[in-house]
Protein backbone atom coordinates (compact mmCIF):
# COMPACT_ATOMS: atom_id res chain seq x y z
CA UNK A 1 0.00 0.00 0.00
CA UNK A 2 1.10 3.60 -0.57
CA UNK A 3 1.40 5.66 2.60
CA UNK A 4 0.06 9.00 1.43
CA UNK A 5 0.86 10.88 4.62
CA UNK A 6 4.59 10.70 3.98
CA UNK A 7 4.43 11.94 0.42
CA UNK A 8 1.96 14.82 0.34
CA UNK A 9 2.72 18.42 1.20
CA UNK A 10 0.58 19.29 4.23
CA UNK A 11 -0.57 22.87 4.43
CA UNK A 12 0.81 24.77 7.40
CA UNK A 13 -2.22 25.29 9.70
CA UNK A 14 -0.67 28.55 10.93
CA UNK A 15 -0.64 30.10 7.44
CA UNK A 16 -2.64 33.30 7.54
CA UNK A 17 -5.63 34.03 5.36
CA UNK A 18 -4.83 36.67 2.76
CA UNK A 19 -7.08 39.72 2.80
CA UNK A 20 -8.57 41.58 -0.15
CA UNK A 21 -6.20 43.66 -2.27
CA UNK A 22 -7.37 46.78 -4.09
CA UNK A 23 -4.68 47.04 -6.76
CA UNK A 24 -5.81 47.92 -10.31
CA UNK A 25 -6.66 44.86 -12.40
CA UNK A 26 -4.48 43.60 -15.20
CA UNK A 27 -5.68 44.61 -18.68
CA UNK A 28 -5.27 41.75 -21.15
CA UNK A 29 -5.03 43.93 -24.27
CA UNK A 30 -4.93 42.07 -27.56
CA UNK A 31 -4.39 38.59 -26.13
CA UNK A 32 -6.47 36.10 -28.13
CA UNK A 33 -9.38 34.32 -26.44
CA UNK A 34 -7.54 31.03 -26.91
CA UNK A 35 -4.91 29.36 -29.06
CA UNK A 36 -4.90 25.86 -30.57
CA UNK A 37 -2.47 23.09 -31.41
CA UNK A 38 -2.32 24.48 -34.94
CA UNK A 39 -1.22 27.81 -33.47
CA UNK A 40 1.54 26.11 -31.48
CA UNK A 41 2.72 24.37 -34.64
CA UNK A 42 2.93 27.76 -36.35
CA UNK A 43 3.80 29.75 -33.26
CA UNK A 44 5.89 32.52 -34.78
CA UNK A 45 2.97 33.60 -36.94
CA UNK A 46 0.25 32.89 -34.35
CA UNK A 47 1.87 35.02 -31.64
CA UNK A 48 3.32 37.71 -33.92
CA UNK A 49 0.89 40.40 -32.75
CA UNK A 50 1.48 39.95 -29.02
CA UNK A 51 3.34 42.83 -27.37
CA UNK A 52 5.02 40.45 -24.91
CA UNK A 53 6.02 36.82 -25.44
CA UNK A 54 3.62 34.13 -24.24
CA UNK A 55 5.61 31.84 -21.96
CA UNK A 56 2.83 30.32 -19.83
CA UNK A 57 -0.69 29.04 -20.37
CA UNK A 58 -3.49 26.63 -19.53
CA UNK A 59 -4.38 23.61 -21.66
CA UNK A 60 -7.98 22.39 -21.50
CA UNK A 61 -11.11 21.34 -23.38
CA UNK A 62 -13.15 23.42 -22.79
CA UNK A 63 -10.88 26.25 -21.72
CA UNK A 64 -12.79 29.42 -22.66
CA UNK A 65 -14.17 29.78 -19.12
CA UNK A 66 -10.77 29.73 -17.40
CA UNK A 67 -9.83 32.77 -15.32
CA UNK A 68 -6.22 31.67 -14.99
CA UNK A 69 -4.97 34.22 -17.56
CA UNK A 70 -6.46 37.15 -15.64
CA UNK A 71 -4.96 35.90 -12.39
CA UNK A 72 -1.49 35.03 -13.70
CA UNK A 73 -1.11 38.02 -16.01
CA UNK A 74 -1.83 40.30 -13.06
CA UNK A 75 0.89 38.50 -11.11
CA UNK A 76 3.38 38.72 -13.99
CA UNK A 77 2.76 42.45 -14.41
CA UNK A 78 3.06 43.10 -10.67
CA UNK A 79 6.38 41.23 -10.50
CA UNK A 80 7.81 42.97 -13.58
CA UNK A 81 8.07 39.72 -15.55
CA UNK A 82 7.86 40.57 -19.27
CA UNK A 83 5.74 37.67 -20.45
CA UNK A 84 2.12 36.62 -20.73
CA UNK A 85 -0.14 33.68 -19.92
CA UNK A 86 -2.78 32.45 -22.41
CA UNK A 87 -5.53 29.85 -22.90
CA UNK A 88 -4.99 26.87 -25.21
CA UNK A 89 -7.90 24.81 -26.53
CA UNK A 90 -6.27 21.38 -26.72
CA UNK A 91 -8.18 18.15 -27.35
CA UNK A 92 -7.34 14.88 -25.59
CA UNK A 93 -5.65 13.37 -28.64
CA UNK A 94 -3.51 16.51 -29.03
CA UNK A 95 -2.06 16.78 -25.52
CA UNK A 96 1.17 14.85 -26.12
CA UNK A 97 2.05 16.77 -29.27
CA UNK A 98 1.16 20.11 -27.66
CA UNK A 99 3.26 19.52 -24.55
CA UNK A 100 6.27 18.32 -26.51
CA UNK A 101 6.28 21.50 -28.60
CA UNK A 102 6.70 23.78 -25.58
CA UNK A 103 10.44 23.54 -24.82
CA UNK A 104 11.45 24.62 -28.33
CA UNK A 105 9.01 27.55 -28.15
CA UNK A 106 10.58 29.00 -25.00
CA UNK A 107 7.73 28.24 -22.61
CA UNK A 108 8.38 28.21 -18.87
CA UNK A 109 5.36 26.07 -18.00
CA UNK A 110 1.63 25.44 -18.30
CA UNK A 111 -1.35 24.47 -16.21
CA UNK A 112 -3.55 21.53 -17.18
CA UNK A 113 -7.29 21.39 -16.61
CA UNK A 114 -10.12 19.06 -17.70
CA UNK A 115 -9.63 16.58 -19.37
CA UNK A 116 -5.82 16.48 -19.27
CA UNK A 117 -4.87 16.13 -15.60
CA UNK A 118 -4.64 12.34 -15.69
CA UNK A 119 -4.05 11.64 -19.38
CA UNK A 120 -0.91 13.81 -19.50
CA UNK A 121 0.91 11.92 -16.74
CA UNK A 122 2.52 9.49 -19.17
CA UNK A 123 3.78 12.30 -21.39
CA UNK A 124 6.00 13.95 -18.79
CA UNK A 125 9.62 13.16 -18.00
CA UNK A 126 9.41 13.53 -14.22
CA UNK A 127 6.69 13.84 -11.57
CA UNK A 128 6.63 15.19 -8.03
CA UNK A 129 5.92 12.64 -5.28
CA UNK A 130 2.39 13.97 -4.81
CA UNK A 131 1.62 13.95 -8.54
CA UNK A 132 2.89 10.39 -8.81
CA UNK A 133 0.70 9.18 -5.96
CA UNK A 134 -2.35 11.09 -7.16
CA UNK A 135 -1.83 10.03 -10.76
CA UNK A 136 -2.76 13.51 -11.95
CA UNK A 137 -0.98 16.78 -12.68
CA UNK A 138 -2.14 20.35 -13.01
CA UNK A 139 1.21 22.16 -13.29
CA UNK A 140 4.01 21.56 -15.77
CA UNK A 141 7.43 23.17 -15.40
CA UNK A 142 9.83 23.12 -18.34
CA UNK A 143 13.48 22.59 -17.52
CA UNK A 144 15.57 22.53 -20.69
CA UNK A 145 13.99 19.85 -22.85
CA UNK A 146 12.36 18.06 -19.92
CA UNK A 147 8.78 18.37 -18.70
CA UNK A 148 8.34 18.20 -14.91
CA UNK A 149 4.83 17.68 -13.53
CA UNK A 150 3.39 18.53 -10.14
CA UNK A 151 -0.02 18.83 -8.54
CA UNK A 152 -1.03 21.92 -6.57
CA UNK A 153 -4.73 21.01 -6.41
CA UNK A 154 -4.47 19.21 -3.06
CA UNK A 155 -2.71 21.89 -1.01
CA UNK A 156 -4.64 24.58 -2.91
CA UNK A 157 -7.89 22.92 -1.84
CA UNK A 158 -6.80 22.74 1.81
CA UNK A 159 -5.95 26.44 1.81
CA UNK A 160 -9.26 27.25 0.14
CA UNK A 161 -11.27 25.39 2.79
CA UNK A 162 -9.45 27.23 5.55
CA UNK A 163 -9.96 30.61 3.90
CA UNK A 164 -13.66 30.01 3.16
CA UNK A 165 -14.78 28.28 6.34
CA UNK A 166 -12.03 29.01 8.92
CA UNK A 167 -11.54 25.31 9.64
CA UNK A 168 -8.87 22.73 8.80
CA UNK A 169 -9.47 19.50 6.91
CA UNK A 170 -8.20 17.45 9.85
CA UNK A 171 -11.24 18.52 11.86
CA UNK A 172 -13.82 17.59 9.21
CA UNK A 173 -15.84 14.59 8.04
CA UNK A 174 -15.67 14.90 4.24
CA UNK A 175 -18.01 13.56 1.57
CA UNK A 176 -16.39 13.82 -1.87
CA UNK A 177 -18.42 13.73 -5.10
CA UNK A 178 -16.40 12.96 -8.22
CA UNK A 179 -13.63 11.06 -6.46
CA UNK A 180 -12.43 9.37 -9.64
CA UNK A 181 -11.15 12.38 -11.59
CA UNK A 182 -7.85 14.22 -11.33
CA UNK A 183 -9.10 16.95 -8.98
CA UNK A 184 -11.05 14.44 -6.91
CA UNK A 185 -8.04 12.21 -6.41
CA UNK A 186 -5.86 15.17 -5.38
CA UNK A 187 -8.49 16.33 -2.88
CA UNK A 188 -8.88 12.82 -1.45
CA UNK A 189 -5.11 12.43 -1.06
CA UNK A 190 -4.88 15.79 0.68
CA UNK A 191 -7.72 14.87 3.05
CA UNK A 192 -5.81 11.70 3.92
CA UNK A 193 -2.56 13.59 4.42
CA UNK A 194 -4.24 16.12 6.71
CA UNK A 195 -5.82 13.29 8.73
CA UNK A 196 -9.46 14.24 8.23
CA UNK A 197 -11.98 12.64 10.60
CA UNK A 198 -13.72 10.68 7.84
CA UNK A 199 -13.68 10.45 4.06
CA UNK A 200 -16.61 9.20 2.01
CA UNK A 201 -15.86 8.62 -1.68
CA UNK A 202 -18.59 8.92 -4.31
CA UNK A 203 -18.11 8.47 -8.05
CA UNK A 204 -20.29 7.58 -11.04
CA UNK A 205 -17.81 4.85 -11.95
CA UNK A 206 -17.63 3.02 -8.63
CA UNK A 207 -14.52 1.02 -9.53
CA UNK A 208 -12.42 4.19 -9.59
CA UNK A 209 -13.58 5.15 -6.10
CA UNK A 210 -12.94 1.59 -4.86
CA UNK A 211 -9.40 1.69 -6.23
CA UNK A 212 -8.78 5.06 -4.59
CA UNK A 213 -10.01 3.68 -1.27
CA UNK A 214 -7.48 0.84 -1.55
CA UNK A 215 -4.70 3.38 -2.08
CA UNK A 216 -5.81 5.42 0.93
CA UNK A 217 -6.45 2.53 3.31
CA UNK A 218 -3.24 2.88 5.32
CA UNK A 219 -3.92 6.54 6.05
CA UNK A 220 -7.22 5.65 7.75
CA UNK A 221 -6.03 2.52 9.55
CA UNK A 222 -5.73 3.96 13.07
CA UNK A 223 -8.15 3.06 15.84
CA UNK A 224 -9.94 6.40 15.88
CA UNK A 225 -13.72 5.98 15.99
CA UNK A 226 -15.85 8.62 14.29
CA UNK A 227 -19.55 7.81 14.36
CA UNK A 228 -21.60 4.92 12.99
CA UNK A 229 -19.67 4.45 9.73
CA UNK A 230 -16.03 3.60 8.91
CA UNK A 231 -13.54 6.43 8.60
CA UNK A 232 -13.02 5.56 4.93
CA UNK A 233 -15.86 4.28 2.80
CA UNK A 234 -17.18 4.19 -0.76
CA UNK A 235 -20.87 4.63 -1.50
CA UNK A 236 -22.97 4.67 -4.68
CA UNK A 237 -24.14 7.98 -6.12
CA UNK A 238 -27.76 7.45 -5.13
CA UNK A 239 -30.19 9.22 -2.83
CA UNK A 240 -30.55 6.70 -0.02
CA UNK A 241 -26.80 6.25 0.50
CA UNK A 242 -26.12 9.96 0.22
CA UNK A 243 -28.82 10.90 2.70
CA UNK A 244 -27.34 8.69 5.43
CA UNK A 245 -23.77 9.84 4.84
CA UNK A 246 -24.67 13.53 4.68
CA UNK A 247 -26.14 13.26 8.15
CA UNK A 248 -22.69 12.10 9.30
CA UNK A 249 -20.59 14.59 7.30
CA UNK A 250 -19.43 18.16 7.86
CA UNK A 251 -18.09 19.08 4.42
CA UNK A 252 -19.54 18.10 1.04
CA UNK A 253 -17.21 18.66 -1.93
CA UNK A 254 -18.14 18.52 -5.60
CA UNK A 255 -14.98 17.62 -7.53
CA UNK A 256 -16.90 16.46 -10.59
CA UNK A 257 -17.39 18.61 -13.68
CA UNK A 258 -21.16 18.77 -13.09
CA UNK A 259 -22.03 22.46 -13.00
CA UNK A 260 -19.41 23.50 -15.53
CA UNK A 261 -22.14 24.04 -18.13
CA UNK A 262 -25.10 26.35 -17.53
CA UNK A 263 -27.52 23.59 -18.49
CA UNK A 264 -26.24 21.19 -15.80
CA UNK A 265 -28.45 20.22 -12.89
CA UNK A 266 -27.10 20.11 -9.34
CA UNK A 267 -25.04 16.96 -8.70
CA UNK A 268 -27.11 16.45 -5.57
CA UNK A 269 -30.71 17.43 -4.81
CA UNK A 270 -31.42 20.30 -2.42
CA UNK A 271 -33.64 17.95 -0.40
CA UNK A 272 -30.54 15.92 0.56
CA UNK A 273 -28.64 18.90 1.92
CA UNK A 274 -28.86 20.10 5.51
CA UNK A 275 -28.15 23.40 7.30
CA UNK A 276 -25.20 21.96 9.24
CA UNK A 277 -23.22 21.27 6.05
CA UNK A 278 -20.35 23.19 4.56
CA UNK A 279 -20.51 22.81 0.76
CA UNK A 280 -17.57 23.43 -1.55
CA UNK A 281 -18.07 23.30 -5.32
CA UNK A 282 -14.76 23.19 -7.20
CA UNK A 283 -16.61 24.56 -10.25
CA UNK A 284 -16.64 28.35 -10.44
CA UNK A 285 -18.61 30.80 -12.58
CA UNK A 286 -19.98 34.31 -12.41
CA UNK A 287 -23.37 32.96 -11.36
CA UNK A 288 -23.92 30.52 -8.53
CA UNK A 289 -23.54 26.94 -9.66
CA UNK A 290 -26.60 24.65 -9.44
CA UNK A 291 -25.09 22.99 -6.36
CA UNK A 292 -24.64 26.32 -4.59
CA UNK A 293 -28.20 27.33 -5.46
CA UNK A 294 -29.36 24.09 -3.83
CA UNK A 295 -27.06 24.80 -0.86
CA UNK A 296 -28.64 28.20 -0.29
CA UNK A 297 -32.12 26.69 -0.53
CA UNK A 298 -31.16 24.22 2.19
CA UNK A 299 -29.82 26.97 4.47
CA UNK A 300 -26.26 25.62 4.37
CA UNK A 301 -22.99 27.51 3.88
CA UNK A 302 -21.34 27.19 0.47
CA UNK A 303 -18.43 28.45 -1.61
CA UNK A 304 -17.32 27.98 -5.20
CA UNK A 305 -13.96 26.91 -6.59
CA UNK A 306 -12.56 30.38 -7.10
CA UNK A 307 -10.55 30.22 -3.88
CA UNK A 308 -9.09 26.86 -4.90
CA UNK A 309 -8.18 28.35 -8.29
CA UNK A 310 -6.44 31.20 -6.46
CA UNK A 311 -4.42 29.06 -4.09
CA UNK A 312 -3.43 26.33 -6.55
CA UNK A 313 -2.50 29.12 -8.99
CA UNK A 314 -0.28 30.80 -6.43
CA UNK A 315 1.50 27.51 -5.79
CA UNK A 316 1.94 27.00 -9.55
CA UNK A 317 3.47 30.49 -9.85
CA UNK A 318 5.92 29.59 -7.09
CA UNK A 319 6.76 26.35 -8.91
CA UNK A 320 7.64 28.22 -12.10
CA UNK A 321 9.55 31.15 -10.61
CA UNK A 322 10.92 29.92 -7.25
CA UNK A 323 9.54 33.02 -5.54
CA UNK A 324 6.49 33.96 -3.48
CA UNK A 325 3.37 34.60 -5.53
CA UNK A 326 1.68 38.02 -5.16
CA UNK A 327 -1.49 36.34 -3.95
CA UNK A 328 -3.31 39.56 -3.05
CA UNK A 329 -2.81 40.87 -6.59
CA UNK A 330 -4.06 37.56 -8.00
CA UNK A 331 -7.07 37.69 -5.69
CA UNK A 332 -7.89 41.23 -6.83
CA UNK A 333 -7.73 40.23 -10.51
CA UNK A 334 -10.20 37.39 -9.95
CA UNK A 335 -12.53 39.55 -7.89
CA UNK A 336 -12.49 42.26 -10.55
CA UNK A 337 -13.24 39.76 -13.32
CA UNK A 338 -16.27 38.41 -11.45
CA UNK A 339 -17.53 41.79 -10.32
CA UNK A 340 -16.32 41.66 -6.74
CA UNK A 341 -17.05 37.97 -6.03
CA UNK A 342 -15.21 36.88 -2.89
CA UNK A 343 -12.22 34.59 -3.37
Amino acid sequence: MVEVRALVFVVDPKARTIGRHRAPPYRSGALKESYTLSDLQNWEAAAANENQPIRLGVFGDPVHHSLSPQMHNAALTHCGLAMRYARFQIRTEEIQTALRLLPALGFIGVNLTVPHKMSAVGVLDQLSDFARVVGAINTVRIEGERLWGSNTDGPGFARAIRSEFAVDLRDLRVLLLGAGGGAGRAIAMQCAAEGCERLVLVNRMADKAEQLAVELKNSFADARVSGPVPRLTVIPWEERALRFQIANSDLLVNASSVGLHHSDASPIAASLLAPHLLVYDTVYSQQRTPLLVATAEAGARGANGLSMLLHQGALAFETWFDRDAPIEVMRAALAHELGGTRT
